[in-house]
This record gives structure tokens, C-alpha cells and sequence, in this order.
């Protein structure tokens, strides 16, 4: 039923039609400077240079996506709308190349990436019948470089915002490196378009596509006195933390040579010998950020190079970064370069001078950190065994809050690898993050570790009711979030190895002590009866059994089925404990790289730069 949806001939007559109507006269190539002036002057400008625009669509259109191809790529369970948009794809597509021949479009080309094996080259085609879409090809083209020689595939999306909303939709044709955005002007389909089509074709080509932020943290050991310099990737579904802590420098110490740099926010791509690829050099962040506890992002987003999207910017030009009443999903194209922290009296560059991260045996260890939001009985902090960090990757948590979803208050939501733009087989890619991370662990003993961070709450109580044969939630206790610093100091405390951990009731060694914060107000026993918790352990397990089996569908490896099912036992009065997976070191040939500096030379020193001017400040146009 669902194999006669898809028309694989019109799929692969629409690659070859595009061929010739991208050099329709209708069709402008353009470079990135030559759209500053059609776009800023859609714009609001505050009062310390930064752009702003507005977007009547605020956020991504995930159920009106769809992936169009073979059965490897297609979604395992189509919805109805699915369906219906995959129906009428053959008419839509023909439709795109007559818009290409009729509208007028610029076409822009950036690269991804900045290395010597990986670098896809994007053409963006964006229709400009209205003048504001200008925007959306500037703001995506400041999160990309500008084309060099380095070898990479050639990525193409259309995007015309113009189509009907009753017709709106985004169309991935992986197989073709082609993407088609319909109906939506929000410059987050443009970016994730070109980044979900990179993730699988890194998958393709013996890497993995991640959806985590990276960065360097070099931090003392507190055991040896040393300066250790550690690899970091941040998991995390948007709102959870993922951008805000692989931009923090999570209170390090610079008068004892201890600093972060930050390699990437979002997508990277994961290589055999434990470096990865890195994507953009200009972040799309969330920007409800509070100066003082996000220091660096704060000075990226009131930069001048910042560029806005669904910001509230006051009739003097000044933006409120917290203000949501008018959007939830306020965000900001800013410049990794403006990453900056004070020191003293000086403002100090965070990023990394490249967007890569370096192969393992130049650094002195790796740190997998998964992120969580959930709000009842979750650590903040987890130790994980490699076994419990693939079941992490596997299992994604989260929670829906009560804030944007009020319906959905407390429960659980799961995407494997917090990767929501997976295509085809989720299960393959659990495979294949469990073959590199073992294989990793089997070559750098000791080298690598693994947490899980929840960035929610504990102690949250939802009550739940029938009210006229409808499902109504009822907060009756709320928590506050973890505060930023405490969460800061537990990061911190776990690259400096000062941090407690001890056999928890999840089944995984939960956090105890840490160095400067008083845990023990979120110990759940003090919040909950024994039967409450003992609720919630059942709701976590049923949860991840249901979610284990719907993956395991997709073909799911055994031994990670078996690990899952071993899990379940957390609960019991004796609790099963996942186990590190034994076995001698795996002989084999190391994969050939190409020369990369040495780790010192990603800590380079920078001059100090001005601090960037504040929204209150005056300053003459």
C-alpha cells in the first residue's frame, strides 16, 4: 500500500530537470554581500547594529516533511498527512520547475565544512517574488563559509515561500542530495535542509552524522595537578541545553591556563578515530539567554554581526531576548568568533580557531554527554558504562513541559540520538554510533567516558483528570529548572574528576557531591513517597520498553536489544547494573588521516577585543 505512494521515476526526472532550470534566466547566482542591502532593508536595526526579522512560520514543519526515494530512506510509519503530502510530491516537483523558469530567484553557494575530506557544497535557490525572503538567503549564508576547492558533494535546495500553506510542505530526495521547503518562510528549513541531507551522506561514507555541539575543554585534573585538554560532544533535543553548554565555559579558570572552546553548536560528524567533522561556523541558537548566565552567548547575540528571527525588538531598538509573547522560539544566526567571556578586564575569545575537533590520540580523552530534560526523579548528573551510553543514544529522552505543551505536561518524548532529522533506519544508526563507540573504547582504555545531564527539575508533580471525556492536566507542584551554575559546577567537576558518584536507583552511578553545591534538596526521597517513585521508575521503564521494541523493527542489533532488556530491572530491590562490555583490545589496522596540527595549536592565544557595546547603550547611527 504504502510502496504505491512513492513514484521513483518522477524523482529522478525532477534531479535531471533541475539540472537546466537552475540556469533558467529567472535564476540570479549571487554572492553573500551582494543580499545585505535588498535584506536589511526588510530589517530592524537596534540600537547596537544587530538585524532583526519577523517570519509568519516560527518554528520547523516536522510533520509536513517528508523523505522521498527508496525504501531506505522513506519514513518507517508514514502519518496520514505524510501520506497525502507524498501523493501529490510528482504535481508538486513539476510544479517547482515551472516556478524556476517563472519566478525570480537568487542562487547562493556556500560550503559546509572546512577539512580535507568533507566539504558539501550548498546551492540554496531562493524565490524572491517577495522581497523579504532576501533574509532568508543572507541569514542562512552567515552560517556558512565561503566556497574553496576542498573536495565535497554538491547539495542543492529549493525554497519558495510563496506556495499556498494549504500546500506547504518540505520535500528531502536524499538520493539525489536535493531539498524542496514549500509554503514556509523560516530560515530553520534552510539550515537543517542542507545538514540533514550531510548526516546521511556522512552515514553513507563511513562517519555519523550527530546531532551534538562540540568543544575542547582543558581543565586541571585535580587527582594529578595536570592540564588535561578533553574532546566534548553535547546530545540534545532543541531546547534542552544542547547550544547553552557547548557555548559555556562552565566557570574554568583562566589563572590556571584552564579554558573552553567551542567547536561547534549543532551538527557534526562523527569519524572513526574519535575526531569529527565539524559543519558551520555561524550558530542558529535559541535566544532567551540571560547575561549573566550565559556569558558568551549573550555577547555573540548583542554583537553587530547578530542577525535575529522572531526577536522582540522594542520601539527603541532595543531586543528583549526573554519576552515570548509575540513567539516561543525567538533565535539569532550569530558568529562563533563572537563567542566571548571577560577576563579581568578583558574581553577573551571562546571559539575554537577551527570547527573540527581532533582525533583521539591528541587529546587526553573524549566525554560523550547526553542531555535530558525531565523533571521528576532524574540526577542531574548520570555516570554511564559505553553499554548505557549506547541505550542513551538509543533512547533520546526528554520531557514535554507544561509551558509549550500543556497536553503533553510531564510525558516523555524519545528520539533516538536526540536526532529528529534521521533518515531511513534509526536503528542503523544506533548500530553504528554502538560499533564506533566500543571500537573507540577497545583502542583508548580509560580514554573515554560517558553522563547523561538532565537540565530540567526535580520534584514535579502533574495531576491528572477526566474532564468531560477529555484528558486535562493539572500542575500541583512545579520545580525550578537546575540552576545554571549548579549545573556548571557539575560539568566542570566532572573534567576536573572532582565529582562523587555512587549506584543510583536508575540502575547507573548518579551523581552524590559536588565540589562548592549542596545536592541534597533534590534527592527525590525528600519530595516524593516510596510510591511515587517507584511510579515513576515504572513509567521510565515502560517507556523505554515500548520505544526499544518500535526501533527494533527498524533491525536493531541483539546485543543492544539484550543490554535494553537487562536495564528494565532498575526499581527492584536489587537492581541490575548494565555492565561495561568486556573483551581484549580489538586488533586491527589504524584508519589512514590526513595531517592535522598538533592539539596545542587549537588553543591558540588570542589578542583581546573590544566589548561589544550593550542594547541600552547609545549609538549614532
Amino acid at each position: 500500500m504504502t510502496e504505491k505512494l512513492f513514484d521513483e521515476t518522477a524523482y529522478q526526472r525532477f534531479a535531471a530537470d533541475l539540472e537546466g532550470a537552475v540556469k533558467s534566466p529567472a535564476v540570479q547566482r549571487v554572492k553573500l554581500e551582494d543580499l545585505r542591502r535588498p535584506a536589511f532593508a526588510t530589517a530592524r536595526r537596534t540600537k547596537f547594529g544587530a538585524h532583526g526579522w519577523r517570519s509568519m512560520v516560527s518554528s520547523r514543519i516536522g510533520p509536513k516533511t517528508v523523505y522521498l526515494g527508496s525504501e531506505s530512506v522513506r519514513l518507517p510509519r508514514p502519518s496520514e498527512l505524510h501520506k497525502e503530502i507524498i501523493e501529490r510530491a510528482p504535481a508538486q516537483l513539476d510544479k517547482v520547475i515551472h516556478l524556476l523558469k517563472t519566478l525570480p530567484f537568487v542562487h547562493l553557494q556556500r560550503q559546509m565544512g572546512d577539512n580535507p575530506d568533507f566539504n558539501p557544497r550548498c546551492n540554496l535557490y531562493m524565490s524572491v517574488a517577495c522581497k523579504k525572503n532576501y533574509r532568508n538567503a543572507f541569514m542562512w549564508g552567515n552560517t556558512m563559509r565561503t566556497p574553496d576547492k576542498k573536495p565535497g558533494p554538491e547539495f542543492h535546495l529549493i525554497h519558495i515561500p510563496e506556495e499556498h500553506n494549504v500546500r506547504q510542505s518540505v520535500m528531502a530526495i536524499p538520493e539525489h542530495n536535493i531539498n524542496v521547503v514549500l509554503g514556509s518562510d523560516y530560515m530553520g528549513e534552510d539550515k537543517k535542509g542542507f545538514l540533514r541531507q550531510a548526516m546521511w551522506y556522512a552515514d553513507e561514507h563511513d562517519m555519523l552524522g550527530l546531532h551534538a555541539g562540540t568543544k575542547l575543554v582543558r581543565a586541571r585534573d585535580a587527582r594529578t595537578g595536570k592540564l588535561k585538554t578533553y574532546g566534548v560532544f553535547l546530545f540534545g533535543l532543541s531546547a534542552t541545553g544542547k547550544s547553552t553548554w557547548s557555548c559555556h565555559h562552565l566557570g574554568l579558570d583562566p589563572k590556571q591556563d584552564e579554558e573552553t572552546l567551542v567547536c561547534q553548536d549543532d551538527i557534526v560528524f562523527l569519524k572513526r578515530d574519535g575526531s569529527a567533522y565539524g559543519s558551520e561556523s555561524g550558530f542558529f541558537v535559541k535566544t532567551d539567554v540571560e547575561e549573566h548566565l550565559q556569558e558568551a552567548m549573550y555577547n555573540a547575540l548583542i554583537d553587530k554581526t547578530a542577525l535575529y528571527e522572531n526577536v522582540i525588538i522594542d520601539h527603541e531598538g532595543n531586543p528583549d531576548f526573554l519576552d515570548e509573547s509575540l513567539c516561543g522560539n525567538g533565535r539569532a544566526v550569530v558568529q562563533k568568533s563572537r563567542l566571548r567571556r571577560k577576563i579581568g578586564w578583558r574581553m577573551s575569545r571562546m571559539d575554537s580557531p577551527t570547527i573540527n575537533l581532533p582525533p583521539l590520540d591528541e587529546l587526553d580523552g573524549l566525554m560523550f554527554a547526553f542531555i535530558t530534560r525531565r523533571n521528576t526523579i532524574m540526577p542531574f548528573s548520570l555516570e554511564l558504562t559505553p553499554e548505557q551510553a549506547v541505550l542513551a543514544y538509543l533512547w533520546g529522552e526528554s520531557s514535554h513541559s507544561f509551558a509549550s505543551q500543556p497536553a503533553k505536561a510531564g510525558e516523555s518524548t524519545r528520539v533516538v540520538g536526540t536526532d529528529p532529522f534521521i533518515i531511513g533506519s534509526r536503528a542503523r544508526k544506533v548500530n553504528r554510533f554502538r560499533d564506533i563507540i566500543y571500537d573507540l573504547v577497545a583502542r583508548y582504555p580509560g580514554k573515554i567516558r560517558f553522563f547523561q545531564y538532565n537540565t530540567g527539575g526535580v520534584g514535579e508533580i502533574i495531576e491528572t483528570s477526566m474532564v468531560d471525556g477529555k484528558k486535562k492536566k493539572n500542575m500541583i507542584r512545579k520545580v525550578a529548572r537546575v540552576p545554571i551554575d549548579t549545573m556548571a559546577a557539575i560539568q566542570r567537576g566532572d573534567v576536573r574528576m572532582t565529582n562523587t558518584y555512587a549506584d543510583g536507583r536508575l540502575g547507573t552511578k548518579e551523581v552524590v557531591a559536588v565540589e562548592g553545591c549542596d545536592l541534597s534538596a533534590y534527592d527525590p526521597a525528600k519530595l516524593y513517597t516510596k510510591d511515587q517513585i517507584d511510579f515513576y521508575l515504572k513509567d521510565l521503564v515502560d517507556g523505554r520498553r515500548k520505544f526499544t521494541d518500535e526501533i527494533a523493527a527498524e533491525g536493531l542489533d541483539q546485543d543492544i536489544i539484550k543490554a535494553a532488556e537487562e536495564s528494565y530491572s532498575i526499581g527492584r530491590s536489587d537492581p541490575t547494573q548494565v555492565s561495561v562490555p568486556s573483551g581484549e583490545k580489538v586488533e586491527k589496522d589504524e584508519p589512514s588521516r590526513t595531517e592535522r596540527p598538533p592539539v596545542r595549536d587549537y588553543f591558540a592565544d588570542y589578542e583581546p577585543v573590544r566589548r561589544p557595546r550593550r542594547p541600552s547603550s547609545r549609538r549614532s547611527r
